[in-house]
Parts: structure tokens; C-alpha cells; sequence
């Protein structure tokens, strides 16, 4: 499987629950070389107060492990 659709994947596993809080997520870009992810908070995450924690703690987790080609995920 190509690297963003594991990513996509990973995605679409996380987005039931930012969109139940009223949000959502949307990839941004992805670059192979340095290893980083930037994703964009949509909705109601993109004015969540704990939106950094959620991105780490949550997305960014998930991410490094389903996906190892990242090395980092950042909000765009």
C-alpha cells in the first residue's frame, strides 16, 4: 500500500470522532523526504482550544504507527 493511501486510511479511522465534536480533518501535504505530515483542523477543531493535544496525542499517534514513513505531523 502507497504511503498516502495509509495515511488516507488512518484519516478516515479518526474522522467519526472529530465529526461527532462537530470537525473534521483534511490532509494538506506530505513530504517524503523529511517525513512530514500537514493536516488541516476543518469545522469545529479548527477553533478547539485543545486542538494541539488532540493532533498529538490522538492523530499523530495513530499515524506514526499505522504509517512509519512519517516522522511528524503538523497543523497547517
Amino acid at each position: 500500500m502507497k504511503t498516502l493511501e495509509q495515511i488516507n486510511e488512518v484519516l478516515e479511522s479518526i474522522r467519526p470522532a472529530l465529526r461527532s465534536d462537530g470537525g473534521d480533518i483534511e490532509f494538506v501535504d506530505f513530504d517524503e523526504t523529511a517525513g512530514v505530515l500537514q493536516l488541516r483542523f476543518l469545522g469545529a477543531c479548527g477553533d478547539c482550544p485543545i486542538s494541539e493535544v488532540t493532533l498529538r496525542q490522538g492523530i499523530e499517534r495513530r499515524i506514526l504507527t499505522a504509517v512509519p514513513q512519517v516522522r511528524e505531523v503538523r497543523a497547517h
